[in-house]
């Protein structure tokens, strides 16, 4: 089950004010960015972070999953819970580098 687009804008509605939110379609999921930077990764209608230290501690109760076949495993995010979800995307932009751009051959 692929991911519905009107569930990829709520969720960046969800996020709006954490900084400039923008997603991508890749592979038949999406990537939400913010800031330009990879911070979530939406597959079947799921929201998953990477499991980082800096969130620890707020998503030790959250569920947890690999968002595709060979992923780590990641948390579950809460997008309904707006204000949590907002909170964990601050903390995790805050660490997560700009993607590199590719030379090209």
């Amino acid at each position: 089950m692929a991911t519905d687009l009107s569930f990829i804008e709520y969720i960046c509605e969800q996020l709006h004010g954490v900084g400039d939110i923008r997603y991508r379609k890749m592979f038949g999921e999406y990537m939400v960015y913010v800031n330009d930077k990879p911070v979530i990764i939406v597959c079947d209608n799921t929201v998953f972070v990477k499991q980082l230290d800096c969130i620890a501690e707020a998503m030790q109760d959250a569920k947890t999953g690999s968002p595709y076949k060979g992923a780590k495993p990641h948390y579950i995010l809460d997008i309904d819970n707006a204000d949590f979800a907002k909170e964990i995307v601050r903390e995790l932009e805050t660490v997560t580098p700009l993607p590199q751009k590719r030379k090209k051959a």
